[in-house]
């Protein structure tokens, strides 16, 4: 069905000059794709991103657009599935023809997305999916090119500054982990325990759970009796408010790591009596400027005072990004709006200056960050040399 899809749609190519995945030069708009999710559970994620990404176009729109016209988003519901993804990418690629996507924001829907991406050659920007597969697709096409970046670090780096520092700074030897049944969450947890045991520390329980489920004290119990030093929860927000409260209800008392889920600004109206000393590892802290203060307004002003999180402010980039690329080839070919974001170099974006590695992957360190209260510390940012945790900033 699907290569009927496409024969269609290059033999319509052929007629009307329309490029399958991509915008007809004949528009006067480019359409830019956003695949996250808008409802549902952890729908703040989606919205957050999408917001941004739609911010960004109003203010580029409102400069003028690029190169005489103007960009449009057009944001599907993933909903968080895969499934939703995949019908969400359908429309985006070869009903809609935008010339590239930002998103997906799930690791799950992103790297099903991503391997459809290499395959039609459509630009791909992830805010927030950070699994290490997500950029390691198969390379499919036929140009034999990588269309997929992300905007945040992936999880290879993150699982390994967090073991790293969890042994070296905090002096764990003993952690348990408890974690959702997906690609994000389990990701996270099996390359923190890789590192941490291959360092000398012990998992002394690893439980798991599914998305959407509200009742992780058997998974607790089973963790306090395992007399752990810490517990590590790498989820999204609604799972590790429930886990956190649960906790403090059967006692137990023990520090909660987790990961850059954590982040997101909702984990404090869902759990605000419990996020006390929580210590996470997440995108390492953007250095104030100008750029990221008037992108934090502007959101502000937009969206009734919210707040954007690290995962907005890297959709806010990576839309930026695509702007930058799309004027730079000059139509919307996506082939050359690859080329140029591949190109990117040094750029000056809310979260800092952004480049790209080979792959995809953003050019990153981590940021470690302990709650006081319902406020976040940032630590400061850390890489992994030699074998050994070291705070760059």
């Amino acid at each position: 069905m699907r290569k009927a899809v496409i024969l269609f749609l290059v033999a319509l190519f052929a007629v009307t000059g329309v490029y399958a995945g991509g915008a007809s030069e004949n528009s006067d708009v480019y359409k830019i794709g956003f695949i996250g999710p808008l409802t549902g559970d952890n729908a703040n994620y989606g919205i957050r991103c999408s917001n941004a990404a739609r911010l960004a176009i109003d203010q580029i729109n409102a400069e003028g657009g690029i190169n005489g016209k103007q960009l449009q988003l057009i944001a599907e519901n993933s909903e968080g599935t895969v499934e939703r993804a995949l019908s969400s990418y359908e429309k985006l690629a070869y009903t809609d023809e935008v010339c590239a996507i930002i998103g997906p924001v799930f690791t799950g829907p992103a790297l099903a997305v991503a391997q459809r991406c290499q395959e039609d050659g459509i630009v791909m920007i992830s805010p927030s999916a950070t699994h290490k597969d997500v950029t390691a697709q198969p390379i499919a096409n036929d140009d034999g090119l990588n269309y997929v970046f992300r905007t945040v670090p992936s999880d290879a780096l993150q699982s390994d500054v967090a073991a790293h520092y969890f042994y070296e700074v905090l002096g764990y030897r003993r952690l348990a982990s408890l974690y959702a049944m997906n690609d994000y969450s389990q990701g996270l947890a099996n390359g923190m325990a890789e590192t941490f045991t291959s360092l000398g520390g012990e998992i002394v329980a690893s439980e798991t759970c599914m998305v959407g489920d509200k009742d992780f004290r058997t998974q607790l119990t089973q963790i306090r009796a395992a007399d752990p030093e810490a517990i590590y929860i790498p989820n999204y927000t609604v799972e590790d408010a429930q886990i956190l409260e649960q906790a403090s209800q059967l006692g137990i008392t023990v520090p909660f790591l987790s990961s850059d889920g954590f982040s997101d600004p909702e984990i404090y109206n869902l759990a605000p009596d419990f996020t006390d000393g929580v210590i996470y590892v997440g995108p390492a802290q953007a250095t104030a400027s100008s750029i990221l203060t008037d992108f934090q307004a502007a959101y502000a002003a937009a969206y009734n005072g919210d707040a954007p999180d690290s995962f907005a402010t890297n959709s806010y980039d990576a839309t930026y990004i695509i702007a930058a690329a799309i004027e730079r080839a000059g139509s919307a070919d996506p082939k050359a709006i690859r080329d140029e974001v591949a190109a990117t170099k040094d750029f000056e974006g809310a979260n800092g200056i952004i480049n790209f590695a080979a792959n995809g992957d953003l050019v990153a360190s981590q940021g470690v960050y302990e709650v006081d209260g319902i406020t976040p510390v940032y630590v400061g940012a850390f890489q992994v040399v030699d074998n050994h945790i070291v705070q760059v900033d």
